[in-house]
């Protein structure tokens, strides 16, 4: 494998390319602020989701040698080998970012590539409850979490919303006036707070090493956009020593399993898991599915401890939220 930066005029080049390769379809999806995936599939088929619409199969087929070409048009942009040695590409797609998936046979019978966009507006709380994703109760709890400044833990499968989701919460915490770090590997969290400061990874940073560098930035809420590794266990000390009001989302297929899934990401570091910090520092789950019928709020617990039977969970009562003397939740 070999990783070879093209120079400024190169990547303009090939990035002109790509964009005359994608064609008209997949160039218009790619505009199309409601488009959330596109995918070509090795037989051809090319299917576009769009955000509360689900996935379509779209009328114009992809031909092998078109999708062939994207894949290594977007490996050379990244100066990666694309070979049938090498033939699986991850990358940004340059200038835009969305994150690209490319697989070449034999991996595959035939070419096929995946591109997941980040949602191109922010989707309010209240647009999920006229959606018909999450009921005004489960709106309220949340809203009420994100203002309380209590850590949320969104869990879900790959493509369930969990992201979008944060991004609905964000948007809630940007009225407030905090300091807020974002931590991810692809640029997909939005946030219009005015103290901002978005960090990723890179080759040879990884985020459990950006985890423990934003305690050195003074943060005062920490948002992760999906926790995958031994980085867990430094986000759950975080929240739980000085720093609440985090989220973070994370693969899960449901609420409760979310917690033995940081118990198994903690365990990659560490043999003794610290079923109590968990317990101490995630105080909602908010479970998110992707069924026949949408994506849909399917759980919202809250953590209210932990006893000899495990993690104690309850439905939390969106009449907690307290109300001052003008109505606003505060």
């Amino acid at each position: 494998m070999n990783h070879r930066p093209p120079s400024d005029d190169t990547a303009s080049r090939r990035a002109a390319m790509l964009k005359t390769a994608f064609g008209p379809v997949i160039g218009a999806a790619l505009q199309d602020d409601t488009v959330i995936e596109i995918m070509a599939n090795p037989d051809g088929a090319l299917w576009i989701e769009r955000h509360g619409l689900g996935r379509v199969r779209q009328d114009q087929l992809i031909r092998a040698a078109d999708a062939e070409r994207i894949i290594r048009l977007v490996a050379s942009h990244i100066g990666f080998d694309c070979d049938k040695a090498h033939p699986i590409v991850s990358a940004e797609l340059p200038g835009t970012g969305e994150r690209f998936e490319g697989v070449l046979p034999p991996v595959a019978i035939a070419p096929a590539f995946a591109i997941r966009k980040a949602s191109g507006r922010v989707i309010g709380l209240s647009e999920y409850v006229d959606a018909g994703i999450m009921s005004g109760a489960d709106a309220l709890t949340l809203k009420s979490a994100t203002l309380k400044k209590q850590n949320i833990l969104i869990a879900g499968g790959a493509s369930s919303g969990k992201t979008t989701l944060a991004n609905a919460l964000l948007a809630e915490i940007a009225a407030v006036d905090d300091r807020i770090l974002l931590l991810e590997d692809t640029r997909e969290l939005h946030c219009s707070a005015r103290d901002v400061v978005a960090l990723r990874t890179s080759p040879g940073v990884s985020l459990e090493t950006l985890v423990r560098s934003t305690m050195r930035l003074r943060p005062d809420r920490i948002i992760v956009g999906e926790v995958r590794g031994p980085e867990a266990l430094d986000l759950l000390k975080a929240w739980n020593t000085g720093h609440p009001g985090g989220i973070a989302t994370v693969h899960a297929k449901s609420a409760a399993s979310a917690l033995t899934r940081l118990e198994q990401l903690i365990g990659e570091r560490t043999t003794h898991i610290p079923c109590q910090l968990i317990a101490d520092a995630v105080d909602l789950v908010v479970f998110i599915a992707r069924g026949a019928e949408g994506r849909r709020v399917k759980e919202i617990v809250r953590v209210e401890g932990l006893d000899h039977d495990g993690y104690r969970l309850a439905k939390p009562n969106p009449l907690e939220l307290i109300v001052n003397n003008e109505g606003a939740p505060r």
